[in-house]
């Protein structure tokens, strides 16, 4: 949608059929639920139809409505409204009917309801004649209004006391009244085309300049987008019939004085006045405008109100297609994991399926194993039982034979036979070598509270986190990185993953994994761009990572002097992390000394590659005439000798004469001027260049000091216990020195 400029007038704008039907709900009375039909605006801005409004009338007594109270319906504030509860005209919670004490219409009838939800009230106007209904009755014929009457919006329910005037004392809506007349007229029959010869088709677009409704055809054939034609503008029919049959701009007339032209607005009532209210003094101590200005003021304020909420209803449309994508996308879903549970849910029971066979086969072969050990049993001991059966049975038989010569001959043998035949039956051989009982107890209790722990986990990898912009922040070389999952996220989390670049556009790199949501990075390259992102992990993997953010180390400043220099301005302090542990730290790490009468090395918190780099040290103490150095070092620089013995150190030293360049233990470059209680001592570093010199008391001290200087520095000093220091950074880079010049030294102060 797009909305011109206050001082212009708003032309009808292209509408689908889908919008203009949607605005149909704003122009029907919450009362009748029909089109306005002559509109009056109540001191809470809400309409209703004039008649409607005769309709919701209701008498109130006389000592509730004091002569001094009643309305004029000029303004909100000239109206009493009534507590709503106190007067007892109806309940929000009743039962749909209520009591209308000295109301001018028949007895008490039940509530009726709009279309749009409203509770209205019975109508007070007797119903016309059938042949009559479509005629609304002439004010004249209507009853009078009584004393003493009150009025109840249907929308907000605020109560107030009409005065004398009546009704005729709220001011009509004849914008809304025009609005519903442009409504109903594109809502009639379709346009036809003006051009065709024989049986006119529906036309389907119209000129505003040659004011000529065409069809496709025509349209093609009698107004070709090209030529003087091409500027001309197509607006659809209904839009065009709107534009032709809008009328010219009604001169309205104040509510008070009918005679009179409403010329002014009253800026305290907010409402147009004519000419005679000023005069009378009603609103002569007001501040008034001129209503053509106020007109074209609330139209500009209105269209850059509309202009947010055209943004707002573009948002809503944009979520409704979300929600509805959403809809198809979980529907899908939703078979898709119906299908994986019944898989799932399947496979368990093919899997119980198969233990289950092989129980069996375990019970069968246990099974089968003790039936052959019965029946084993059965025939060894039926074998056994058949022949202590002849034993006995030959024996009976030798007994009863009389001759004691042969029975003496063969009873010794029997009896020992007998004998070692009942050994045979002894302890054991009678009783059973298996049990009937199955020795075996299927164990399904821990399957079966499985079973009913069986429940659905997270399987899902994290979504992407969203980085919170407000909190992410860069300071020096350092940077503060902050990030929460998605608000509508369930899926647990197990800790994050976050990668910067090597700030020149190079591959990712992981710098923190863990489970906080707020990192640091320290160490970072000075005015340098940086890239980070961040992803997710559990134990189901690692998710997609979050929008990449892109932050500036250390923004380049532009010093106050007459030649442009460029410089980095840094802040950092004394790190006590790398410092030798006879460092004594003090100010917030600004100050540092030494507990031992040997040199050593403290170096800065940050870490310089690139840019140009300028801070200082101010001598606060300096007792016997020690030699503390200044300069730069690699982070594994020793630390317990002085700085610039080893080649990871790049320094000054000076005593209370003179001062000397050493790296790798080499001395260079001795100059006359030393340093005492109070001196300043400057480090200025430039990368673009790989310089490096030293100042004194804001005097450069020599020659430029080293050359060729790459790769990282930290800013460093070496100091015993005759020497405390404190740092000062965040300083310009010296108005003497540019980046880039010929000679530095030639640029001395």
């Amino acid at each position: 949608m797009f909305l011109r400029a206050a001082d212009e007038a708003l032309p009808p704008q292209p509408r689908a059929a889908a919008a203009m039907e949607e605005m149909e709900e704003e122009l029907k009375c919450p009362v009748c639920g029909s089109f306005y039909r002559e509109p009056i605006i109540l001191p809470c801005s809400h309409n209703i139809c004039l008649a409607c409004a005769r309709n919701i009338l209701v008498q109130t007594p006389e000592a509730e409505s004091p002569q001094s109270s009643r309305a004029s319906g000029s303004a909100v504030s000239d109206y009493d409204y009534l507590d709503l509860d106190k007067m007892s005209l109806y309940s929000e919670s009743d039962s749909g009917y209520g009591s209308y004490g000295g109301f001018v219409s028949a007895p008490t009838t039940p509530c009726q309801k709009s279309p749009n939800g409203v509770r209205v009230f019975p109508p007070t106007v007797p119903q016309p004649a059938p042949q009559q209904h479509l005629l609304l009755p002439h004010p004249a014929s209507l009853p009078p209004i009584p004393r003493n009457s009150c009025i109840t919006c249907p929308q907000c329910h605020r109560s107030l006391i009409l005065d004398d005037r009546g009704l005729r004392g709220f001011p009509k809506n004849r914008v809304l009244e025009g609005v519903v007349d442009r409504y109903q007229q594109s809502k009639a029959a379709a346009l036809k085309c003006q051009l065709c010869e024989k049986s006119p088709k529906e036309a389907t677009a119209m000129c505003e300049q040659c004011d000529v409704f065409y069809c496709d055809p025509c349209r093609l054939r009698c107004h070709p987008p090209r030529g003087p034609l091409a500027k001309h503008r197509l607006v659809p029919p209904a839009q065009g019939r709107i534009s032709r049959r809008a009328s010219p701009r009604k001169i309205s007339t104040c509510t008070e004085h009918e005679l009179e032209n409403l010329s002014m607005y009253c800026v305290q009532c907010k409402m147009p006045v004519c000419y005679q209210c000023l005069e009378e003094g009603k609103h002569g101590t007001h501040e008034v405008k001129a209503l053509g200005a106020m007109w074209k003021l609330h139209k500009g304020q209105l269209s850059q109100a509309l202009n947010g909420l055209s943004d707002r209803a573009t948002e809503a449309k944009e979520f409704l297609v979300q929600l509805r994508n959403m809809v198809q996308h979980i529907q899908e879903n939703g078979v898709e994991f119906e299908a994986c549970l019944v898989a799932q849910c399947d496979a368990l029971i093919d899997a119980l399926n198969r233990r289950k066979a092989q129980l069996l086969a375990q019970v069968t072969k246990e099974h089968e194993h003790k039936l052959k050990v019965v029946r084993d049993q059965i025939s060894h001991c039926t074998v056994k039982l058949r022949q202590t059966t002849g034993l006995m049975e030959y024996c009976l038989e030798v007994i009863k034979e009389n001759d004691p010569s042969g029975f003496l001959q063969i009873s010794d043998a029997l009896i020992r036979r007998v004998h070692m035949t009942e050994s045979q039956w002894g302890k054991g051989t009678l009783t059973p070598r298996m049990t009937s009982d199955f020795d075996l107890t299927l164990d399904s209790g821990p399957l079966l509270q499985t079973i009913h722990q069986l429940d659905f986990v997270q399987m899902k990898v994290p979504a992407a986190p969203m980085l919170q912009l407000e909190e992410c922040c860069t300071q020096n070389n350092s940077a503060t990185l902050s990030w929460k999952q998605p608000p509508l996220s369930t899926i647990a989390v197990e800790g994050y993953i976050l990668e910067l670049d090597d700030g020149n556009g190079g591959p990712f790199r992981e710098v923190y994994v863990g489970p906080e949501t707020i990192c640091t990075v320290d160490g970072l390259h000075f005015n340098s761009t940086y890239k980070s992102r961040v992803k997710a992990f559990n134990a189901s993997g690692v998710g997609q990572y979050s929008k990449t953010l892109i932050m500036q180390t250390s923004e380049a400043g532009v010093p106050p002097c007459d030649i442009q220099s460029i410089g980095t301005v840094a802040w950092f302090t004394f790190d006590p992390a790398s410092a030798h542990p006879d460092i004594v730290f003090s100010n917030d790490n600004l100050t540092v000394s030494c507990s031992s009468y040997d040199d050593r090395v403290v170096m800065g918190s940050a870490a310089f590659s690139r840019g140009v780099h300028y801070w200082e040290m101010t001598v606060d103490r300096y007792d016997n005439h020690p030699d503390p150095a200044f300069g730069v070092a690699r982070g594994d620089v020793l630390k317990d000798v002085m700085l610039g013995k080893d080649d990871k150190a790049w320094a000054m030293y000076v005593d209370n004469n003179r001062s000397w360049f050493m790296h790798n233990n080499s001395h260079t470059n001795r100059t006359d001027g030393g340093i005492t209680k109070g001196s300043t001592i400057g480090v200025l570093l430039d990368f673009s260049r790989g310089l490096l010199i030293f100042l004194i008391n804001d005097e450069q001290q020599g020659p430029v000091a080293f050359e060729s200087l790459e790769g990282t520095y930290y800013p460093a000093i070496s100091l015993n216990r005759n020497v405390q220091v404190t740092l000062h950074t965040g300083l310009p880079i010296p108005d003497f020195y540019t980046p880039g010049e010929a000679d530095p030294t030639s640029s001395v102060c």
